[in-house]
């Protein structure tokens, strides 16, 4: 099959990080042809000129292949970190107090600097401060205006600027610093399709970001704060999608209470029609090994059989020794799962209540019909991505080829579940929609003549979210 046909013959997708390891354009093109759907630039590493070379490579790759290629800006947000300690460590032991002080470097354990006034202005008695992931923990047990005494419940090695996470308490941080705005704004210029806003605690973090980005790029919410899951039906309907960040959500709850909030965030989000990835740690001892753990296997299935619309990977491509091999595999086990006799009856018994409007009911109908005639696709005509979005939700057992004029939007589409993006001419009358639509599914290798597809669209054309019809069609 020719480059300009390329389909993954898979419904979940996959998000790979660049990084040292693989931000040559000969990299990225193996990682894509390896299975890659949508590339993610970490602006918590790296300087902006090599963002952009990145980013022009990737935009280079899609021209040659033919394809939408999606590209996920993702801001590093208020991160808390500890100051400098003296000699670069401090070896904390259980018991013991300790002291954090606002002001100051290269301090002791009587003087940790942590220049977080937010914190000292939040934290009170009894809350717990986790330092390096966790490693260590600290219980406050003291507070003055630029001092906080702390008594060591999990000892270990504090080193320079680890990070600390305070699981439970509402800080009065913005999820953008001088350093994410300034990035955002790069992005923007570049013209990124997502922007993913990291530590999100509240509705209004969101809104705070919408104001600056408007539509120009999607908003992907990252979930790794316990704040967020109290608001998280509101923070989902402000997003464009979501992101369940298991790294820092698992360390500020429960490691036990993690899979649990997996299932509901992806249950959520497919209820909303919100694209919903999966990240951290999916296939992390291929950073170093050739193959991954028989756990790690069972983790990407898991979100698979979940529904999730992407899994992604981290470390693995973006400084691993095995980025291609953890990508191929990635989309093996994706594969594996998707072929699996009990997966569609998996998915469909976790499918979410409707919600009764006429667009939702008109999507699922046409995924409905779509599978009883056992149609080789469905064609959703979208400007938005709202009406492939809709009948991805269905999660039906037939591909779905969504047609749009729009190129942000084929971009943006290539994290949707089951969803072939095409960017392709606008379409004026329904007769020209028939035609296309018989054009792309055999242009694109989804269909040959005397096979039926089923299209859906919103009628009048050139509208946005008013998916109203449904055509069935014979090559």
């Amino acid at each position: 099959m020719a480059e300009r046909t390329m389909r993954r013959h898979r419904y979940a997708k996959i998000v790979a990080t660049v990084g040292p390891a693989t931000s040559t354009p000969e990299m990225l093109k193996a990682l894509f042809l390896a299975g890659v759907d949508t590339f993610r630039l970490n602006f918590s590493h790296g300087v902006q000129a090599d963002h952009a070379r990145v980013h022009a490579a990737i935009r280079a790759l899609e021209a040659e292949v033919g394809r939408p290629i999606g590209i996920l800006q993702d801001l590093q947000g208020p991160k808390i970190r500890v100051g400098t300690v003296r000699d670069g460590r401090l070896d904390l032991t259980a018991g013991e107090r300790v002291r954090f002080v606002l002001e100051g470097s290269e301090g002791g354990k009587d003087a940790i600097p942590l220049h977080h006034p937010e914190i000292f202005a939040a934290v009170v008695p009894g809350q717990d401060l986790l330092i390096d992931d966790g490693r260590v923990r600290v219980r406050v047990v003291g507070i003055e205006a630029a001092m906080i005494e702390a008594e060591v419940i999990t000892g270990g090695a504090v080193s320079n600027r680890k990070g600390v996470n305070l699981p439970g308490t509402l800080l009065d941080l913005s999820p953008l610093t001088e350093k994410d705005r300034a990035d955002l704004a790069f992005g923007l210029e570049l013209g990124v399709d997502w922007i993913a806003l990291s530590f999100v605690q509240k509705p209004s973090d969101v809104l705070e970001a919408r104001t600056l980005i408007g539509d120009r790029a999607g908003i992907m919410t990252k979930v790794e704060k316990p704040q967020a899951l109290e608001r998280i039906e509101d923070i989902i309907r402000l997003s464009d999608a979501v992101m369940v960040a298991r790294g820092d959500l698992g360390v500020e709850i429960p490691h036990e209470d993690v899979p649990a909030r997996q299932k509901e965030l992806i249950r959520a989000c497919r209820l909303a029609v919100k694209p919903v990835v999966v990240a951290t740690q999916m296939l992390d001892s291929m950073v170093n090994a050739p193959a991954p753990t028989r756990a790690e296997a069972s983790d990407v299935a898991t979100a698979i059989y979940d529904g999730a619309d992407a899994v992604m990977l981290s470390a693995e491509s973006a400084t691993g020794r095995y980025p291609i091999e953890a990508v191929a595999m990635m989309d093996r086990i994706i594969r594996s799962v998707e072929g699996h006799k009990l997966y569609h009856s998996i998915i469909a018994a976790l499918e979410p209540g409707e919600e009764e409007t006429p667009p939702h009911a008109v999507a699922t109908a046409t995924a409905t019909l779509a599978e009883a005639v056992h149609a080789s696709a469905i064609v959703a005509y979208t400007e938005s991505g709202t009406t492939a979005a809709r009948v991805a939700r269905k999660r039906p057992a037939v591909p779905i080829l969504a047609l749009t004029p729009n190129i942000d939007t084929s971009r943006r589409l290539s994290l949707l579940w089951g969803a072939h993006s095409v960017h392709t001419d606008d379409v004026d009358s329904y007769e020209e929609m028939t035609t296309k639509a018989c054009h792309h599914a055999q242009e694109e290798g989804f269909a040959k003549p005397n096979d039926i597809v089923v299209a859906a669209a919103g009628i009048p054309f050139h509208t946005t979210g008013n998916t109203n019809n449904i055509r069935l069609i014979q090559i």
